[in-house]
């Protein structure tokens, strides 16, 4: 006997799905072969979503009235947040086409759940921005759920105005940062989906970056920004300027040298800095540029043959650097130290002690000086 007759048959001889399925239905009143004449019968399986009269409500299972396709039960667990009524037409998922008794096993959880990873394949086949709200947040980045489904935002997906800019990569201070983020609404889009894999990403550095490259080509190397410094690390400074990521390296902090960014610029701070390189989606900057060089200066102070006082600031195997004046540094060569070649510069300096040179050369085209320790009292 075909299944669809089984399932009727079994309505009538007055088993469970017999009894719940009370409420009147497009099917009721029609013989069999009316029916198979009005409706384009399929045999459901797995995963199908359906759709059907609820025609009873119970305490633990709710029974579906599906026409053509019979009985089907949904357990109260999968029934989810929805509250039904029985005359009430729903959409359910196909969990067992047909049990031991007869009856299609259904889910709403399921078909919600679904209907999620269709509704995310699309928005991300349209790469369509979307706003979402993170629940939690780990190290590695932010908890967000959308459609049902369970997500992830890395951290290396989050925009510059968002992401942790910490010293020395502290977790513990990136996982502060990020709880910070936790229930704002952030723009994001669908980075990478997939249902077999249970897989759902976000990126919110991709839904800005439409915008942000418009506002990069509205600006131009030597212009002058005004940014928000978002963190100080030990090779400079990175500045949000208006959403797009900007880094001031410790070589263009000051004229001076710079041995720790942390005492020139502070987080949170506002400052103002020059163009000086657009790389792709990010901005190059120099505060040292928007001040005349000092050195073209100061370096006037000082001739060929000069005899000079300087402090040693480096000691290095090939020599020593010296400061003349604050933004003039000088380098005296090991064979400038001394006749004996085997002299070791560690062991002829002291750093930060005063010494006597005399000027050798000065190359003001590449900012260089040359000075020798050996020659002072010639």
């Amino acid at each position: 006997m075909p299944k669809a007759a089984t399932k009727i048959d079994a309505r009538v001889a007055g088993t469970e799905p017999a009894r719940a399925a009370r409420t009147p239905s497009p099917s009721r009143g029609l013989t069999m072969d009316q029916l198979l004449k009005t409706t384009k019968l399929t045999q459901i399986k797995t995963g199908d979503m359906v759709e059907g009269i609820v025609s009873s409500v119970r305490k633990h299972e709710i029974w579906v009235d599906m026409g053509a396709n019979g009985v089907g039960v949904i357990f109260r667990r999968e029934v989810g947040a929805n509250t039904l009524k029985e005359g009430e037409t729903i959409s359910a998922s196909v969990v067992d086409p047909e049990l031991d008794e007869g009856y299609a096993l259904l889910s709403m959880k399921r078909a919600s759940k679904d209907r999620g990873w269709t509704e995310l394949q699309r928005l991300f086949d349209e790469q369509e921005i979307i706003d979402v709200v993170a629940y939690s947040a780990n190290r590695g980045g932010l908890l967000v759920e959308l459609e049902g489904i369970r997500g992830f935002l890395p951290v290396s997906q989050l925009s510059a105005e968002h992401y942790p800019r910490v010293s020395d990569a502290d977790k513990d201070e990136i996982l502060t940062k990020l709880n910070a983020l936790v229930g704002k609404n952030l723009r994001v889009r669908v980075l990478d989906v997939s249902r077999k894999d249970n897989k759902l990403i976000f990126s919110e550095k991709e839904a800005t970056r439409d915008d942000m490259q418009s506002r990069l080509q509205s600006l131009k190397v030597g212009e002058v920004v005004e940014g928000i410094v978002t963190g100080v690390i030990d090779f400079g400074a990175f500045v949000n300027v208006d959403g797009i990521e900007g880094l001031i390296h410790i070589s263009e902090i000051s004229w001076e040298r710079v041995e720790d960014p942390r005492k020139y610029v502070k987080m949170g701070e506002v400052v103002k800095a020059k163009i000086i390189a657009i790389d792709k989606d990010r901005l190059s900057l120099s505060i040292k540029q928007m001040a005349e060089d000092p050195w073209l200066s100061e370096v006037k102070k000082f001739k060929k043959g000069d005899k000079v006082e300087g402090k040693i600031t480096r000691i290095t195997p090939f020599g020593a650097f010296v400061e003349l004046s604050p933004a003039v540094e000088a380098l005296v060569h090991v064979s400038e130290m001394s006749d004996d070649e085997s002299i070791d510069p560690e062991k002829l300096f002291k750093l930060n002690e005063k010494k006597q040179f005399k000027v050798l050369e000065i190359d003001t085209d590449n900012r260089k000086i040359a000075l020798s320790l050996k020659d002072v009292k010639k």
